[in-house]
């Protein structure tokens, strides 16, 4: 018989991001923090997939975490919802914008289901998103990774706009990560302005879909027209010169990527999110990849992460 799944809660009320689901497979295993439900590590027979970082500290850069009802930001938090204006706290004040969804603060509800660690929130109605949305996300361990599942569900008496991201880094532990390929699976990317909102788009850098060495790019730049495989997969990933690959695979209703380099995060010289996204930056105001759930409706999404 295979290899059943694993987990244990570890609580420890110190940590700044709540409590610690570890899960384990055979030589998988990962690491799930209570706050933003995010993913903190991954490891497969001793190597990092997901780059760690210490318990002691909040969590960096976002890593790992799930955002809600909308990814990346909303200019001056500012939205028209069907003629009526709202108005998002601030919460990036550097740029003046609502960045990363309600939840990235939130101590998600932590549930052990047999062959699944789901964690569960609610977006309730507050100033500027007047929707209550039930949440939750699903990290399940296989041989080779993570699957992961995502679902919002609607439960305001009105359709409620909403769209996902999460803010997965990736690596391979054992090796430089400047000598790591980056290939983005993607063919057009979005222009910024200094507030890092789109303004135009234009076509991706085609070597990025035929590899490029992380060290020679520095990127903070969402992307789309992904080239998806006739399983529905999206497929973006990080090689090692020895040709041992990690993959990120994106789901159908993830038609948006952003990819971004890091060099502040704690115990490695270069890491790099690469974030499955429902919609780009500020789609509460162009509506691109905006969806909207009707009462009742729920909506249920996938990523993973896996080691070839």
């Amino acid at each position: 018989m295979p290899a059943r799944p694993h987990y244990d809660v570890e609580v420890n009320t110190l940590s700044p991001t709540g409590i610690q689901v570890q899960l384990r497979l055979g030589d998988v295993t990962a690491q799930v923090a209570q706050v933003g439900a995010s993913l903190r590590s991954l490891r497969i027979r001793e190597v990092d997939l997901v780059p760690p970082y210490p318990l002691n500290v909040p969590t960096p850069s976002c890593s790992g975490v799930v955002l809600t009802p909308w990814p990346n930001r909303i200019r001056d938090g500012r939205w028209d919802d069907d003629g009526t204006p709202r108005q998002l706290t601030i919460s990036e004040p550097k740029t003046g914008n609502a960045s990363h969804g309600l939840l990235r603060f939130t101590p998600y509800d932590v549930e052990q289901t047999e062959g699944a660690a789901t964690l569960r929130a609610t977006v309730f109605p507050q100033t500027g998103y007047p929707y209550l949305l039930e949440t939750s996300v699903s990290y399940v361990l296989t041989a080779d990774g993570i699957d992961v599942t995502h679902t919002l569900t609607n439960w305001s008496d009105s359709a409620a706009p909403v769209a996902l991201g999460t803010h997965p880094f990736l690596t391979i532990g054992d090796v430089d990560p400047h000598e790591l390929v980056l290939r983005v699976a993607a063919h057009t990317a979005f222009e910024t302005d200094e507030r890092l909102l789109p303004v135009d788009t234009r076509p991706a850098d085609a070597a990025l879909r035929e590899g490029v060495r992380l060290g020679d790019v520095t990127l903070d730049t969402g992307f789309t027209d992904l080239d998806r495989g006739a399983d529905g997969r999206v497929r973006h990933s990080l090689t090692a010169p020895d040709g041992r690959t990690v993959t990120l695979w994106q789901g159908e209703g993830f038609d948006f990527v952003q990819v971004y380099t890091a060099t502040n995060y704690p115990g490695t010289p270069l890491a790099v999110a690469i974030e499955p996204m429902t919609a780009p930056a500020d789609a509460f105001n162009s509506g691109t990849g905006l969806r909207r759930l009707a009462p009742g409706e729920t909506w249920t999404l996938n990523w993973g992460i896996t080691l070839d």
